[in-house]
């Protein structure tokens, strides 16, 4: 695999700190481009359809790259760093495809099973459908946060199934020790993110069950006020899990990385308040693997310093130079 250069991260002084660097990124995400994406659906053998979103530039043709990209947890198409990121590509003559996990954004309502941080067989699923749509274009495939826990599970538990059409992926910021993460949130100041992802999560319930007759809501012995709690009523069993423990160990993708043969990048943050760093500086991973930890940019932050003025296109930049360049 070549050698990847990635500059340093530098924080702008407004938002120093992986805290600032992680609410500034989920909560102020600045304009965004409108939505002009072509809607396709992918129906699952359980009945379930995906949704993806297909940004195609004019110039594309056939045989020309494109990129396949996973949200993270109670996130959808129009999470802005895969807006921007899609948005970036385009400009770059790259097709995107943004990928809706199982019930989310433009899929809601259109799945009764929950996703989930190991659903690879998913992803599989929209890549060979991608293969169909763009017969011999390279593909790559990017996954943020929980998507990129996704990728790392996918392209390391059965590589001689990963359609040849992929050469390359990237993971940003992912958890990949499932049980560290989740557990780590219940510690201060962390609560409050962990309450923040429960109250999504359960408003998409109450949703689901408004729109969905053929929905069977949970029966919670109390309503779930930590993600590990949730996780364990509802989502491993509602994915074939015996409880959270173990979803977390099954679908951790910390124990797939040495199986990779994709060649992969592996980006996080050493002051990401939700993935700690102690997760990646034990990590082995194999020469088609390149680990980067930026010294900031919190959790899917990444402002950056430039001329004095904060730059939301540093975590693009270098997306756009791993899949162009290389």
């Amino acid at each position: 695999m070549p050698p990847t250069t990635i500059p340093p991260f530098r924080s702008h002084w407004a938002f120093a700190g992986g805290h600032r660097q992680t609410l500034a990124g989920a909560f102020f995400p600045g304009r965004l481009p409108d939505e002009r994406a072509v809607i396709r659906q992918i129906p699952l053998p359980d009945s379930d359809t995906l949704v993806v979103h297909d940004d195609c530039p004019s110039e594309w043709s056939h045989q020309n790259p494109v990129v396949v990209m996973l949200h993270g947890l109670a996130g959808c198409h129009r999470s802005s760093y895969l807006v921007r990121m899609a948005a970036m590509l385009n400009q770059h003559g790259v097709r995107t495809f943004r990928l809706d996990l199982r019930g989310c954004g433009a899929g809601f309502g259109l799945a009764l099973k929950p996703y989930n941080a190991g659903c690879s067989d998913d992803v599989l699923a929209v890549l060979r459908a991608v293969t169909t749509w763009c017969p011999g274009s390279p593909i790559s495939l990017f996954g943020f946060s929980l998507g990129g826990n996704i990728v790392l599970k996918l392209l390391g538990e059965a590589p001689d199934q990963l359609p040849s059409a992929l050469v390359r992926a990237a993971a940003i910021n992912p958890p990949i020790d499932l049980a560290r993460c989740t557990y780590g949130l219940s510690r201060w100041p962390l609560r409050h993110y962990d309450a923040y992802f429960v109250r999504q999560l359960l408003q998409r319930l109450r949703e689901l069950q408004q729109r969905r007759a053929d929905f069977v809501p949970p029966s919670f012995p109390r309503t779930p006020r930590r993600l590990v709690e949730f996780d364990d009523q509802f989502t491993a069993p509602r994915s074939g899990f015996h409880n959270a423990d173990d979803y977390y160990q099954r679908c951790s993708s910390e124990q797939f990385i040495p199986a990779i043969r994709v060649p992969t990048l592996i980006l996080t943050a050493r002051n990401d308040p939700l993935i700690p760093v102690a997760s990646f500086e034990n990590l082995s991973p194999p020469n088609n693997v390149r680990l980067h930890i930026a010294e900031g940019g919190g959790h899917l932050g990444y402002l950056a310093h430039a001329n004095g003025q904060p730059a939301r296109e540093w975590l693009q930049r270098q997306l756009r130079d791993w899949m162009l360049v290389h």
